[in-house]
């Protein structure tokens, strides 16, 4: 219990004030409560419109990451359509090579493989077999048909094989040049129009008859395509060599496949010693690229496609 002393004006003295511990106590809870108050208050009021630095920085990373999050959504979007266009393509590879459609096979044997072993009933694995070696076998007997009839054309008096053969002994088909089409003139720098393929040789390296035929021309020249041999061929075909360094056959001499021609060389109008070999049908010029079936394997024609597809620059 405290006291403390009141001046009483009406009796002119001072008088003792007594006051009880609990009403100290709720004076004191009262100032305690006003105090935690206001604390809630001002708190409040700085939270809502004052912002720290560590606040800022947390609204710049969110601010940041909302902007990835839409860009990581297109994306998302994007690869979906990437992945769409690639199953359209696969399906579409997987139909050209084998002749039948992912589905059946993501339908078919993977899902009998893979489904529960108390599931799968002999009847359900027989019936797909036997559908597909059905589809097989017909696929086999289109396969020999066409065989019989190519077969059958080549017999025939009016059917002729093109040149076939490569026209540079032992050479390697890394080498192979510029092919039909625009290409940079190594002389005047601008594109013109190559009319053939250009094979790039050793000075003297021999050429020789890419098919059997007759010689139908031979020109000796310092300009254009300098030295050039014209062959004749069955079926309409013609095939040129030309920036020879020699030649050995004359006009009218009929010649056979791996005939000595000539030399490889750089008459003309040439950038370096190579042959210029050129293919033609009725008037028509062909790629002789596509005529060397005969003395290439897979993996050499498909470089030599490579390289002659993207030879910027001719030699001639």
């Amino acid at each position: 219990m405290g006291s403390k002393f009141m001046f009483d004006k009406t009796h002119l003295e001072f008088r003792k004030v007594t006051r009880s511990t609990w009403e100290i106590f709720l004076k004191g809870l009262k100032y305690f409560l006003v105090t935690v108050s206001l604390a809630v208050v001002y708190y409040i009021v700085f939270s809502l419109f004052v912002d720290t630095d560590v606040e800022k920085q947390l609204a710049q990373e969110n601010q940041a990451y909302r902007q990835v999050y839409s860009q990581m959504q297109r994306r998302e979007a994007l690869v979906g359509d990437v992945i769409e266009g690639l199953k359209v393509k696969d399906d579409a590879i997987y139909q050209q090579l084998f002749k039948s459609s992912v589905s059946d096979i993501r339908g078919g044997v993977l899902d009998l493989l893979l489904a529960p072993e108390d599931s799968v009933r002999d009847k359900d694995l027989v019936d797909y077999v036997g559908k597909k070696l059905g589809t097989l076998s017909g696929s086999a007997r289109r396969i020999e048909d066409n065989f019989q009839e190519i077969m059958l054309l080549l017999q025939g008096a009016e059917s002729s094989v093109p040149p076939m053969s490569c026209p540079l002994e032992s050479f390697s088909y890394a080498r192979a040049g510029a092919s039909l089409g625009q290409r940079i003139n190594p002389f005047y720098k601008i594109p013109v129009m190559h009319d053939g393929l250009d094979l790039v040789a050793p000075q003297g390296a021999a050429v020789i008859a890419s098919a059997p035929g007759v010689v139908t021309g031979t020109t000796r020249s310092g300009k254009g395509k300098g030295n050039v041999v014209e062959i004749a061929h069955p079926g309409g075909y013609v095939t040129r060599y030309a920036h020879l360094d020699d030649i050995r056959v004359s006009q009218g001499q009929r010649v056979r496949l791996g005939t000595l021609i000539g030399h490889v060389g750089m008459s003309g109008n040439s950038f370096a010693p190579h042959l210029h070999y050129e293919v033609c049908r009725d008037s028509v010029r062909l790629d002789p690229v596509n005529h060397f079936f005969a003395s290439a394997s897979p993996e050499d024609y498909m470089e030599m496609l490579f390289m002659a597809t993207n030879a910027g620059q001719s030699m001639d």
